[in-house]
Order: C-alpha cells, then sequence, then structure tokens
C-alpha cells in the first residue's frame, strides 16, 4: 500500500502524520480531514504493533550506585533489550515529543519528583500504558489489530472536505 500523499511534499505528509501520531498517541484523539485520519490511524497501527511486539523485552543487570556517603552497592536493575531498544529508537525518531502537564493541584517539588527519570514521556507512555493494554486484549481475544477507530463527523464548512475523528480503541 502507497502511502498517502495529502497534497504535499515528502516531507510536508510526514510531518503533518507524524504530529497527529504523536497527539493521537498522548491525548488518545485526534479530529482532522477523513484523508488524513486513514493515513493517521495506518501508521498509529504500525507504531502500536511494534511496542507490543517487543515491550516485554527487558533484560535484569547489575549496577553499581554510590550514595551520598560514599558507599558502594550492588543493585539488580531492569534494562531494554535489543528488540525492546531498537524500537524505542524507531518511535523516538519517528514521533514528536510532549512534555508532562503538572496538574492543578500539584505541587512543583512532587511534579519535579514523578517526572525526574522521565526523558521521553510520549514514548514511556506506549511502553508502560498503551503496548501492555492492547497486548493484554490480543490475550483475551486472540485478534491482533484493530488499535484505533476512524469515525466520520461530516463535512467541513469552508472547504467541503469531510472530517473525522482518529481514536485509540
Amino acid at each position: 500500500m502507497k502511502p498517502a500523499k495529502l497534497g504535499r511534499e515528502t516531507s510536508q505528509h510526514m510531518a503533518i502524520l507524524r504530529n497527529q501520531v504523536s497527539t493521537l498517541f498522548w491525548t488518545g484523539r485526534v479530529s482532522t480531514t477523513y484523508a488524513r485520519a486513514k493515513a493517521t490511524a495506518a501508521l498509529a497501527e504500525k507504531y502500536l504493533t511494534l511496542a507490543i511486539e517487543t515491550y516485554a523485552d527487558t533484560v535484569a543487570t547489575e549496577k553499581e550506585f554510590t550514595d551520598k556517603k560514599g558507599v558502594k552497592s550492588k543493585r539488580k536493575v531492569l534494562v531494554d533489550g535489543p528488540k525492546k531498544l531498537a524500537a524505542r529508537r524507531e518511535l523516538m525518531a519517528n514521533l514528536y515529543d510532549f512534555q508532562e502537564i503538572r496538574s492543578k493541584d500539584e505541587s512543583k517539588k512532587s511534579f519535579e519528583k514523578r517526572t525526574q527519570h522521565i526523558n521521553h514521556p510520549i514514548i514511556e507512555k506506549i511502553f508502560n500504558e498503551l503496548a501492555p493494554k492492547y497486548a493484554k486484549r490480543i490475550k483475551e481475544t486472540g485478534s491482533a489489530g484493530g488499535y484505533t477507530r476512524v469515525l466520520k463527523t461530516g463535512i467541513r464548512k469552508g472547504d467541503d472536505a469531510m472530517t473525522a475523528i482518529v481514536e485509540l480503541i
């Protein structure tokens, strides 16, 4: 299947899709034209499949830590395996990164503590929330795919373009 050009040059339509897929993963839904919605859904399915296939690939290793007093200790740490690391790098290259947002009732100190080890929030969300959720659904239903839904919402007034909403389901 050829990728949709969306009436633009390659760099432009890839930037549009990159932005819409990133927003879809971050918010769970995107409103756009029908042609862009179909292209966004297809790309999102591809990236979710990649994450689902590799999210469980972790390796236990021992790392040496030094505390404030200079005492060294060894701890077992889970790190990404080679397949998960390759998938993580591919997603980082193909998605825009969003920043964590502090909630209204959260203090600055607790927000910094919560986000101190998160460098790429959207990638963490994909591997820690979305991939396990859809992997569980695959085990229960026995069928992979169908992670997104495209709903037509009508015709836009200004240019008569068919609009649609893409959702994660």
